[in-house]
């Protein structure tokens, strides 16, 4: 029987375990940089079998939140490389997540205080976090009404994810990038029918509103290969204002396109993000959705999030619903969480209020078993 503790391969990643830390956003990058801060903050998580880096902005047109890293600098792939460097050392594996936030974002982090972008002009009615530009502190704020996106603007958008895959990679370092697919931002934004109301080839049908997912999967496979990449998806969260009205038929479509581009693993968020795994008037089948993966030739491995327990994930992997089990908060909390489930350890509590900006505390401060 597999074990959540058994290693793994998924496409040229090797997992020496099955727990992954998902792609938690922090703030605490300053100006975009990645800092040594951070590379302690990801060594010490090294021992799980895969870590994937808080969402890395693409482009200054992707940034959405303040002291969010970025991946389209000298200075930022620098610091990235002192990321991989120090995760590398202690033998973990690292993939950084590829984000472009579309209309999550606002004009005081968008260049010469520009409109964010967005599939339509609809907004996102979430909340971002800026800086005071009085003060300097961090706080949040509204997210900004976005303009559409005119067609011949997308090839540029999609030679950027493809662009910041081949330099995390070759130049920081990166052991894979998985594209950020979920959660109400740019692809999950032209997928979803509540925020894509397009009149021309990206928008109106299934088939139209999966084009640029597709074609941005495709261009970072081309850059850096298949079996480095993976995509997260979150087929019915209501995040940051998103909604589809059919969902299962949607995202079996997608997959069907993805299968063939033999991806490393496919990431799903079951359920609503950090809320129920079960929505009542978003009905979802997720055995189903993974057999429409796997019926369509996709033999990437398959990662489950949110909400889970050490006795759930256990499951997961033990019933062959999922190959790896991703966790946020409790792997913020417990830097060693694979071990801690090995050994059927207590878990440190997070610290909610430490979560998005600071200095260490609440970041590199919570102790490992043997602290």
């Amino acid at each position: 029987m597999t074990t959540l503790f058994d290693p793994l391969q998924a496409g040229e990643l090797h997992l020496t375990n099955r727990v992954a830390v998902a792609p938690c956003t922090r703030n605490r990058s300053p100006g975009a940089v990645p800092t040594a801060m951070n590379a302690e903050y990801y060594r010490q998580r090294a021992g799980n079998g895969l870590i994937i880096t808080e969402g890395t902005a693409i482009s200054q047109q992707g940034q959405g939140y303040a002291h969010v890293p970025g991946l389209y600098s000298a200075e930022q792939l620098a610091g990235w490389r002192q990321v991989t460097d120090a995760v590398h050392a202690r033998g973990g594996c690292i993939v950084t997540q590829l984000w472009h936030v579309g209309r999550v974002s606002h004009v005081s982090l968008q260049a010469d205080g520009a409109d964010p972008v967005a599939p339509s002009a609809i907004p996102a009615h979430s909340r971002t976090y800026i800086v005071d530009p009085q003060t300097g502190a961090g706080q949040f704020a509204t997210t900004s009404a976005p303009r559409a996106l005119q067609r011949e603007e997308l090839p540029a958008i999609i030679a950027s994810f493809a662009q910041a895959a081949r330099d995390a990679v070759h130049v920081a370092g990166f052991d894979g990038v998985e594209l950020h697919g979920a959660n109400g931002y740019l692809i999950d934004q032209f997928l979803k029918d509540g925020s894509n109301q397009r009149s021309d080839d990206y928008g109106g049908s299934p088939h139209n509103r999966i084009r640029f997912a597709v074609e941005v999967v495709r261009a970072v496979v081309d850059a850096v290969g298949g079996a480095r990449a993976g995509i997260r998806l979150s087929p019915v969260t209501p995040a940051n204002g998103i909604h589809e009205s059919h969902p299962q038929p949607l995202f079996e479509l997608l997959l069907q396109a993805l299968a063939p581009l033999n991806l490393a693993y496919i990431h799903v968020i079951e359920g609503a993000t950090g809320g129920p795994r079960t929505i009542e008037d978003q009905p979802f089948d997720y055995a189903a959705f993974k057999a429409a993966y796997r019926n369509a030739g996709g033999r990437g491995a398959w990662m489950v999030n949110n909400g889970y327990t050490r006795a759930m994930a256990l499951e997961a992997v033990a019933s062959g619903h999922a190959d790896i089990v991703a966790f946020g908060k409790d792997a913020i909390a417990n830097p060693d969480l694979a071990e801690r489930f090995r050994r059927g350890a207590a878990l440190n509590a997070w610290d909610k209020a430490t979560f998005y900006g600071g200095s260490a505390k609440g970041y590199t401060d919570y102790p490992a078993l043997g602290d």
